[in-house]
């Protein structure tokens, strides 16, 4: 599912929100999760999951071309945990 999938999919089921509102609305969520990870906060949707930023830290790795040592710097990376309610929807949808 795309981004306009879901925006087509909310205005849809809210028929009282128009496409643009929809679209507003999936950009503002967005644009929210997006903000409190740069902060590093954390998000929780209680049923649905986290977000969260993991550490990297900075390693040596190795250039598959060369086979040379090569060093990656540290860095940050958005990470999502699904919660246990969406866990049990998609693997229950898988076993039917």
């Amino acid at each position: 599912m795309t981004r306009s999938d879901l925006v087509e999919e909310l205005a849809a089921l809210l028929p009282f929100l128009m496409q643009r509102d929809a679209e507003q609305a999936v950009k503002a969520l967005q644009d929210a999760i997006t903000d409190a990870l740069v902060r590093g906060q954390r998000i929780e949707i209680r049923g649905f999951g986290s977000f969260t930023v993991h550490h990297r830290p900075e390693r040596t790795g190795r250039n598959p071309r060369s086979g040379e040592s090569v060093q990656v710097p540290a860095k940050r990376l958005p990470h999502f945990k699904p919660g246990k309610a969406l866990r049990e929807a998609v693997d229950f949808h898988h076993a039917a």
